[in-house]
């Protein structure tokens, strides 16, 4: 139990910073820091920092005893309009890749965009059709589900705890945008209208999940409609990478 009610406060929040910022710095390491390095090391920082980001959340709330964990089995309430939500996300990347991303050469595979999706492809040793469909199930089912967990359950759920609603959803968005901000503007090559406008696109989609996930107490809708999102991102990709394989 915390001595005083300040000392607690000044605990939380500094956890609370640390789990807005940590992932930001995890991206710049992985895209900025060791972008020359070899394939090895880049993974090998990349799941170091993943173990850190993911495993902090439990050794907080079961160590500390900070809080229980909220449901993650199915709710009927919302579970559709996350669905809606997420097929329609999905359907707009894909929409803004054939209409604006790719005939603009923002994303094109002899863009500085695709070249470094393909470069991040082959250095996960994905050089075949069935490897790559295994890493976007991976993240489209296990990682999207780890990024709920993380942003939803642990960081929204933490400022949830010292702000009213409306704030917490707005910081804890701007969190979940700021490491996308960094690995858009790698692939994009820093170019400010794809860079700026996907971000805030991704602050959106923070803000309606944190909202979806607050309404129904439960990430099943939340990590579904974040699957398909992921799932629309990784089609797109394929479509930069297939003539590769």
């Amino acid at each position: 139990m915390d001595a005083t009610p300040g000392k607690g406060a000044r605990r939380e929040t500094g956890v609370i910073l640390f789990v807005l910022l940590f992932p930001t710095l995890v991206t710049l390491l992985y895209f900025v820091v060791l972008a020359s390095a070899a394939p090895a090391i880049q993974q090998t920082a990349y799941a170091l920092g993943k173990c850190i980001q993911f495993g902090l959340p439990a050794l907080w709330v079961f160590a500390a005893g900070r809080q229980p964990p909220r449901r993650i089995r199915p709710a009927r309430s919302g579970l559709a309009v996350n669905l809606i939500f997420g097929a329609a996300v999905a359907g707009l990347a894909m929409v803004l890749y054939r209409l604006w991303l790719h005939p603009s050469g923002y994303l094109a595979p002899a863009s500085p965009a695709g070249q470094a999706i393909l470069e991040k492809v082959h250095g996960f040793g994905v050089g075949s059709v069935w490897k790559y469909a295994a890493l976007g199930t991976f993240y489209a089912v296990i990682h999207s589900g780890l990024e709920e967990y993380y942003w939803r359950w642990f960081v929204f759920g933490q400022i949830r705890r010292v702000m009213p609603i409306l704030p917490a959803i707005l910081v804890s968005s701007l969190g979940f945008m700021l490491h996308h901000v960094v690995l858009l503007g790698v692939y994009f090559d820093w170019a400010l209208v794809p860079t700026a406008l996907l971000s805030l696109a991704v602050a959106v989609g923070g803000g309606v999940w944190a909202r979806l996930y607050h309404q129904s107490g439960s990430l099943a809708g939340p990590w579904l409609s974040h699957m398909l999102v992921d799932a629309g991102i990784f089609l797109v990709g394929y479509d930069l990478v297939r003539g590769t394989f």
